[in-house]
């Protein structure tokens, strides 16, 4: 018999292929929202998937560094770890296999953040660096009813997941967006009902209220991390099975992504099943 390897003694994993693609487009949606076309010859290095809610991780290098992609990640950690590009998880809105672009929507809180500073003042033909994608949930066609609760932070995947849906799906989205300019939905199957709150608080007590059918709905929930927290207990009560369920945090007040990401792995972090 032989022994199982240690963790230290597995081989690392490849690391996974950089994206470098140019700017293509920045487009102001809403005062708070910005949505960048990248694209280019780099667009094949990107995995895509059939996810609704795929995702990408972007990689923030400081340009005093003087850093060149594709970034040589092993050896900053071992060398320079203080050189480490940043990473920040977005929805992908919509990507484009054939003309090579793809399209990613930045919420933009002032001078807040590394992504939404860079999103508001990049230009055409500036360089960005996408690893993915990642992503798991898409609406059933035949499922008895969808329930979709998000907040801002969810919305390109929410959108998504309405387009992707038969005209004749039934369901209910509630959606917490603190500025009526920023409540942006594709068109929406005829069977959707929508509300819209502006305050964690009041998703929660929007989950709490809702009149359930009897059927399980097939449920999409992500937004903040204390709120799905709660909003996981309210699923339970209405015994929604765990593989009707696509829920996770997407932030966390008070932490920064790395901090954010770090914590995945600790009790805080986690989610009930």
């Amino acid at each position: 018999m032989t022994a199982s390897a240690t963790p230290d003694q597995r081989p690392a994993r490849p690391p996974k292929p950089q994206a470098i693609l140019s700017v293509q487009a920045v487009e102001e949606i809403t005062p708070n929202l910005i949505r960048i076309t990248a694209g280019g010859e780099g667009f094949d290095a990107i995995s895509n998937n059939d996810a609704t809610d795929k995702y990408v991780k972007i990689m923030f290098a400081d340009p005093q560094h003087g850093l060149t992609p594709p970034y040589d990640l092993a050896d900053l950690r071992e060398n320079a770890p203080e050189k480490l590009p940043r990473n920040r998880t977005y929805t992908v809105r919509e990507i484009n296999e054939a003309e090579k672009w793809v399209k990613i929507d930045f919420v933009v809180h002032g001078d807040e953040g590394i992504a939404g500073p860079w999103a508001k003042s990049t230009q055409v033909g500036d360089q960005v660096v996408l690893v993915g994608a990642g992503g798991k949930y898409a609406p059933e066609a035949d499922a008895s009813w969808h329930l979709l609760i998000a907040d801002h932070t969810a919305i390109p995947a929410v959108s998504s997941a309405l387009e992707a849906m038969p005209a004749e799906a039934t369901g209910v989205l509630l959606a917490n967006v603190e500025h009526a300019e920023d409540r942006l939905l594709p068109e929406l199957p005829a069977g959707f009902d929508v509300t819209w709150v502006d305050s964690d608080e009041a998703l929660i007590a929007a989950v709490r209220e809702l009149d359930w059918p009897e059927a399980t709905p097939q449920v999409f929930a992500h937004g903040e991390r204390e709120t799905i927290k709660t909003i996981r207990k309210v699923l339970k009560d209405h015994e929604v099975p765990r593989e009707a369920l696509s829920i996770s945090a997407y932030w966390a007040h008070g932490r920064a992504e790395d901090q954010f990401q770090a914590e995945k792995r600790e009790p805080i972090g986690k989610i009930e099943d």
